[in-house]
């Protein structure tokens, strides 16, 4: 059986390379955080490169992602209301082939005036 990938946070990420920074070597931080020393290489490197998107990881979004959500949104809620409106004008349409069907059957019954 295969061994499942550990996840690490955002913060314990942050807070092993800031170790690195303030002069632990790559072997204490490895062991203290039970962490292979080449992770912890590609954490600093992806630190130095880019901190605000390093460990952006499944859980963030980005802003076109988000941008994109938004835009989903607005449309469902435009549909909706269509949907409302739409219903809205079926009840009355079914309301006034009632009334007609009414109107035609009552109108079409033989009056019981001859005698």
């Amino acid at each position: 059986m295969g061994l499942s990938r550990r996840k690490f946070t955002r913060e314990f990420k942050e807070a092993a390379v800031r170790r690195l920074e303030l002069g632990a070597t790559v072997a204490e931080v490895s062991r203290r955080c039970e962490v292979n020393a080449n992770v912890l290489h590609r954490w600093r490197r992806e630190m130095r490169a880019d901190a605000g998107q390093a460990f952006a990881g499944a859980g963030r979004r980005n802003h076109q992602q988000e941008s994109d959500v938004v835009e989903l949104e607005r449309k469902v809620g435009r549909q909706a209301i269509e949907i409302d409106f739409l219903r809205r004008c079926l009840q009355r349409v079914e309301e006034q082939r009632k009334l007609q069907a009414l109107s035609i059957h009552s109108s079409s019954t033989p009056s019981s005036s001859k005698k």
